[in-house]
Order: C-alpha cells, then sequence, then structure tokens
C-alpha cells in the first residue's frame, strides 16, 4: 500500500537527516585520523641536510640543519611542500622555536653569532649569543626565550625579544640537551651528571637540579594534558620518564630500547622519534605512561618531530630526498615521470647521530635503484597519493552524504 504524502515527506526528511549526522560523524572521524600519529608519510625535504630541529608557528613549519650550502632553512606551510631558505650565516643550527610572532633558532658552532631569528621563517637575521657556547635546545615561555648548552660555564641564556640575551646559570654544569615550558615552569634534561639531569625555573634565570628517573642520557623534553615527558637514547627498558610538576620524575616502559631523540605533544597523544631500530623508528603514547612502537616512514635518523596545523611533521639527518616525514594532514604525494627503472649512483652527505653532543657528518656514495623522481609542479604525469590518504577517502566519503541528504530534503520541499 504506498505511502501517504506525508509519512512520505516525513521519511525523505528523515532520510536527510540520518545521511547529514553520518557525514558530521565521519568528519569528526576524519579530523581524529588525520592526526593519529600512528601513520607516516614521506615527504620531499627542500635538501638532504642534516636537520637537526623543526618548529611550528605562525600558520608554517620551519626546520633548521647542521650542515648544508646556503639552505640551512627550509620551511613548509603544511609540512608536505618544502621550500629551502638562507640561515643567517652558516652555523651548525641545532634548535627552532617561535613564541611572541617570532622564530628564533641557536646553533652549536659561530663566534658570537649564534642566534638568529625571523618574523616569517623566510629571511633570517643573526643575532649574539649570550656566550659562544654549544646551544642545544630554544623554547618559549612566560614571555621569553630560554635557551640551554652542553658546554660553557653559564649554560643558560635567556632573552625578551629573542635579540638581546643575557647568560645565565644553569644548576650544574652538566651536557644539557633539551627545554620546555609549561604549567608555568622552564623545564631542561641532561645526558650527563649524577642523580641531578633534571632542572627546572619559573623565569628561567634560577634554577633548582631536580632528581632524574635514571641517569639515562636524556634528550628531549617536552610538556602536554598536565604532564611533563622526556625520552632519551640510553637505559635498559626504561627510556621514558614523566613528572606533573617538573621535579618528581617516574621511569617509564619505552616502547623498544631506541636511540629516541624527540617528543611532542598534539591532539591528546604524546609522539616520539627515534635515530635507530628497525621498522619501529616512531613511538605514541595518550599519556606518557604506555607506550606503542609505531613503523616509522622510513628507517632515517628521525632528530625532531613537532605537532602544528593538526599533523605531526618529523626531520631527519639522513636519507635520499626523504628527509621528513608526516602524519595526519592531507598526506604527501609522490610523483614519478615512468614506471622504468633506472640505477643511479648519488653522493649524499648522512648525518651520524651526535657522539657527546657533537654531530658529524661523512660523505658516502650510494648506489640507488629507483624511479626518477621530479618536483609535483614540474611533472605533467601520473600523481598518485601516498600511504595515509584514507583521511582523504573518509572525506569524500563523508562530502557525498551530505550532498544525498541535502539532495533529499530539497527534491521533497519541491514536491511538497
Amino acid at each position: 500500500m504506498p505511502l501517504a504524502s506525508s509519512a512520505k515527506r516525513s521519511l525523505s526528511r528523515k532520510l536527510g537527516v540520518i545521511s547529514s549526522a553520518i557525514a558530521l560523524s565521519l568528519s569528526f572521524m576524519v579530523a581524529a585520523v588525520s592526526a593519529n600519529g600512528t601513520t607516516w608519510t614521506s615527504c620531499y625535504s627542500a635538501a638532504d641536510n642534516s636537520w637537526m630541529s623543526v618548529a611550528y608557528g605562525n600558520n608554517l613549519f620551519v626546520a633548521v640543519a647542521y650542515n648544508g650550502t646556503g639552505n640551512r632553512v627550509m620551511t613548509s606551510p603544511d609540512g608536505i611542500t618544502w621550500t629551502a631558505r638562507n640561515a643567517a650565516t652558516e652555523n651548525s643550527w641545532r634548535s627552532v622555536t617561535f613564541g611572541n610572532g617570532l622564530f628564533v633558532a641557536v646553533a652549536e658552532s659561530g663566534t658570537g653569532n649564534r642566534v638568529m631569528t625571523s618574523p616569517d621563517g623566510i629571511t633570517w637575521t643573526q643575532q649574539s649569543s649570550a656566550a659562544d657556547n654549544a646551544w642545544s635546545s630554544v623554547t618559549y615561555g612566560n614571555n621569553r626565550f630560554v635557551a640551554v648548552a652542553y658546554t660553557g660555564t653559564s649554560r643558560v641564556m635567556t632573552s625578551p625579544n629573542g635579540i638581546n640575551w643575557t647568560a645565565q646559570s644553569a644548576a650544574a654544569a652538566n651536557m644539557w640537551r633539551s627545554v620546555t615550558h609549561g604549567n608555568n615552569m622552564f623545564v631542561a634534561v641532561a645526558g650527563t651528571g649524577t642523580g641531578n639531569r633534571v632542572m627546572t625555573s619559573p623565569d628561567g634565570t634560577t634554577w633548582t637540579a631536580q632528581t632524574s628517573a635514571a641517569n639515562n642520557q636524556w634528550e628531549s623534553v617536552t610538556y602536554g594534558n598536565g604532564v611533563f615527558v622526556a625520552v632519551s637514547s640510553s637505559g635498559t627498558g626504561n627510556r621514558v620518564m614523566t613528572s606533573p610538576d617538573g621535579t618528581t620524575w617516574t621511569a617509564q616502559t619505552s616502547a623498544a630500547d631506541n636511540t629516541w631523540s624527540s617528543v611532542a605533544f598534539g591532539n591528546n597523544l604524546f609522539v616520539a622519534t627515534s635515530r635507530n631500530g628497525t621498522g619501529n623508528r616512531v613511538m605514541t603514547s595518550p599519556d606518557g605512561i604506555a607506550w606503542t612502537s609505531r613503523s616509522s616512514a622510513t628507517d632515517n635518523s628521525w632528530n625532531s618531530v613537532v605537532f602544528g596545523n593538526n599533523t605531526f611533521v618529523a626531520v631527519s639527518g639522513d636519507g635520499i630526498g626523504n628527509r621528513v616525514m608526516t602524519s595526519g594532514g592531507a598526506g604527501c604525494v609522490t610523483t614519478t615521470t615512468s614506471t622504468t627503472t633506472t640505477t643511479t649512483t648519488v653522493s649524499s652527505t648522512t648525518s651520524v647521530a651526535p657522539t657527546n653532543n657533537v654531530a658529524a657528518a661523512t660523505t658516502t656514495s650510494t648506489t640507488v635503484a629507483a624511479a626518477t623522481l621530479v618536483s609535483a609542479a614540474a611533472d605533467k604525469s601520473q600523481t598518485l597519493p601516498a600511504t595515509g590518504s584514507n583521511s582523504a577517502r573518509l572525506a569524500l566519503f563523508s562530502l557525498c552524504l551530505a550532498l544525498i541528504g541535502g539532495y533529499l530534503v530539497r527534491r521533497r520541499a519541491v514536491q511538497d
């Protein structure tokens, strides 16, 4: 028996509402998947430099390198397409951060100029460092920049604007590797020291030694979701430690005993990257305590990871044309001119993981069998979505459902 006109209208409206609701739900799923930190894709780096650090700010990713000629900075609006930039000077740049509308980078080499600044990540100006120390890390918080070093007499320096720097005394003459800010506290971790491989400061000026969970070589520290998390490159089953306040630390079991070099927080997830390991150079945790191994896009020496624009981005010191990987966002693309396989001898600069915080670069000749790769802008052939493009498929499916729902509602309204 045919449905009454009112019943048809009611059913049509319900179908439209249901399809729209499904589309909305899938949109949320897309947002969750796009920044999951678990599926990684290789991206083209602007150059095969030893990229040491990456930061996000002002809608831009910025990475700095330890080596390279006229291209020790690269920038990207999305983590996918990278452009080489000139550094202020060709120092060995170790760390970059963003704060108060300014990118600030610090170096472990140079004479009186181991800081450079940029308002846009493109044009850089050298600044006078407080001392010619081996500056390893810089962060921003509490209206000031703070940098730490692994050499020198005064192993901390602070600046209200990234330009004028003042030397400060560290809590101990340890090899300080990383500094972060969270919960109104600066926290730094070190690779040396006996029971004092952490120091804290409310203002970056006065520092207090704290007891680390273990005497590991702590490489990186971050803050998120009410907890500080640090990762190390040494230790047996305890290469992570956590603290609610930066003072009291608890050892945690890492997903693997890799050389963990960097840790970041974003989208309610901690993500750590490593310089070694076979197929497991990423690990993730929702709380900093329980960690799960993840496959990196390639087994490169991943030196730094950051979260921005709903995307995790990591940079490495080695690899041929693939020294960036991303998780989330639109995903990277691979372009090829043909399917013909050619053998090419490539001379590349491969970064060696720093020993005692001093990185070295060695030149090796590698024979690579691969299809010829060209930039996406110049390529006239097929463009293939790389792995990790499920979010795009979900987004398309979501859009289709929304269109169907809207069509049903409009069609019934016209018939009425």
